[in-house]
């Protein structure tokens, strides 16, 4: 409804009056608190106001011109503030710290730590917490789904959590996926948004990601940088098929397999020579 105050996201509200405390807002219901210290250098009564509604240490429905790191129905990378026998406590912008019942934990959340969690109106207590289980509230189906994840597709995702075996991350705010350590050769910064593209889609509707262009379109990117490279070595690059894989990744960015292929399409290509212990152009 249109006339109702949604705690846990931004409000357009009125303002009624002025106390010495703060300000008082239309709550549609109730009037809601504006305290003091946040409200505005210039305002007037009967004007509105955009705040931020959420509820505070004594879980008084309260407002706020602060702007929390997430309103509730989203995904965001938080730290631990601190660990109680109730639960822990995220950073998130507000003079209340963001709440995680230990149910809502897979794992022991540690001061200092970041963690991806999903903001939601708890519909018990009406109050504003989180959870670090954040599959159970990815959508269970997504309408054409093949399509919209299909291999080569160019997709954002946050990289969240490092694994045994790579880099977890979440796909489009809808789907898990991995980034395989194996296939990274670059610094990926957790919590930060980055374009990744989709190598698989597989049968339990994870997905296979790459930090590069998946097939023909990456394998031109490849080619071209290692040829850029040679040209800027005035012609003679010294790494060749044997060549260490760290010192290939030192010199170029890129696996030692993906090199391999970018020469081999080169030397077809009748650009490059091929020498014990170097290419050069032709």
């Amino acid at each position: 409804m249109e006339n109702e105050l949604k705690i846990g996201e931004y409000n357009h509200l009125r303002i009624i009056k002025e106390v010495p405390f703060g300000l008082y807002l239309d709550g549609y219901e109730d009037e809601i608190l504006l305290p003091l210290q946040y409200v505005p250098e210039t305002y007037e009564i009967d004007s509105s106001i955009d705040v931020f509604i959420y509820r505070d240490s004594e879980d008084r429905i309260i407002a706020t011109t602060l702007k929390p790191y997430a309103t509730i129905k989203q995904f965001a990378y938080l730290e631990v503030k601190s660990v109680t026998p109730l639960g822990v406590f995220l950073e998130w912008g507000l003079a209340k710290d963001l709440f995680v019942p230990f149910s809502q934990q897979y794992q022991k959340m540690v001061v200092g730590k970041f963690y991806l969690v999903y903001i939601y109106l708890d519909a018990q207590t009406d109050r504003i917490v989180a959870s670090a289980r954040i599959e159970n509230f990815l959508p269970a189906f997504i309408e054409d789904e093949e399509n919209r994840f299909a291999a080569g597709t160019k997709i954002e995702a946050v990289p969240f959590e490092y694994t045994d075996l790579g880099i977890k991350c979440l796909v489009n705010n809808c789907k898990i996926g991995m980034l395989f350590k194996n296939e990274i050769f670059t610094n990926v910064i957790l919590g930060q948004s980055t374009f990744v593209y989709i190598e698989n889609l597989r049968e339990d509707g994870r997905l296979d990601l790459r930090l590069e262009p998946v097939g023909r379109i990456r394998l031109d990117a490849q080619v071209e940088k290692v040829l850029q490279a040679i040209k800027d070595n005035k012609g003679v690059l010294y790494l060749h098929d044997k060549s260490p894989a760290e010192d290939i990744y030192d010199q170029l960015g890129m696996s030692k397999k993906d090199f391999k292929k970018a020469i081999g399409g080169l030397y077809k290509s009748k650009l490059i020579a091929l020498h014990s212990d170097c290419v050069s152009l032709l």
